[in-house]
């Protein structure tokens, strides 16, 4: 049994596979992130998650190893110091930021699709999740704003939605979901920390912890939705 970690030199992406390990039940783990970062019990790899050659190269030794039972997207992009930051209105928008929102946090997990779903047993259980993000949510937006992030988020959603469409017919053990991981003390939330409530700002460890949890306990029933880190349906 293979588990894979996309992002996983990131906050909540290291924290992963860390959790992983520690838990036990995988043969391997592979930890894959642009850089190939080191992690300690875990079969490091670099990948551009945006480069065909390298995902096609990774998904031919992942299935080599055995079958990818748990493949999990930890990557993602809010802002980027001055150059690129939620936009508070539309007279903000920016074609340049648009793209790189949209490629970190829709490509480049539909990318990755691509590869890890033919790898993930076609009887048995597999899951592939996707950290996802409550401003993600249509019917639950209420402040607008963050444009190019909530549309990213929310297109992820609808590939989820897809991919568990499209699993069902070859894999009827397959789940396909998108992950809220809450707010966690990250360099992707660092910015906007300030009006998270007391008790409410995760570490990466107690998010990671939560997560694997909700994957734990996740059916078929629940492909194609979207869950916080308390395992509560995020609506679409």
């Amino acid at each position: 049994m293979i588990a894979a970690v996309f992002g996983s030199s990131g906050g909540i992406g290291r924290a992963l596979v860390s959790a992983l390990l520690a838990r036990g039940g995988y043969t391997h783990v592979f930890a894959i992130s642009r850089s190939g970062a080191a992690h300690e019990g875990a079969q490091a790899r670099q990948a551009d998650f945006l480069d065909a050659a390298d995902l096609a190269a990774l998904a031919e030794e992942i299935a080599a190893a055995g079958p990818l039972c748990l493949a999990i997207v930890a990557s993602g992009l809010l802002s980027d110091g001055d150059a690129l930051q939620p936009e508070k209105t539309y007279r903000h928008h920016l074609l340049e930021n648009f793209q790189r929102v949209f490629e970190a946090n829709t490509f480049a997990p539909g990318l990755i699709a691509k590869h890890m779903l033919p790898l993930m047993p076609k009887k048995e259980r597999g899951v592939f999740a996707a950290l996802s993000a409550r401003v993600g949510s249509i019917t639950d937006n209420r402040l607008g704003g963050w444009h190019a992030y909530r549309a990213s988020k929310a297109a992820l959603n609808m590939l989820i939605r897809n991919y568990a469409i499209e699993q069902a017919r070859r894999a009827p053990g397959a789940i396909c979901v998108g992950l809220h991981p809450g707010t966690v003390d990250t360099g992707l939330s660092r910015p906007f920390q300030s009006g998270v409530s007391e008790g409410k700002l995760f570490t990466p460890d107690q998010s990671a912890g939560y997560l694997l949890d909700v994957i734990g306990n996740l059916t078929p029933e629940d492909s194609g939705k979207c869950f916080d880190w308390a395992g509560k349906e995020v609506p679409a």
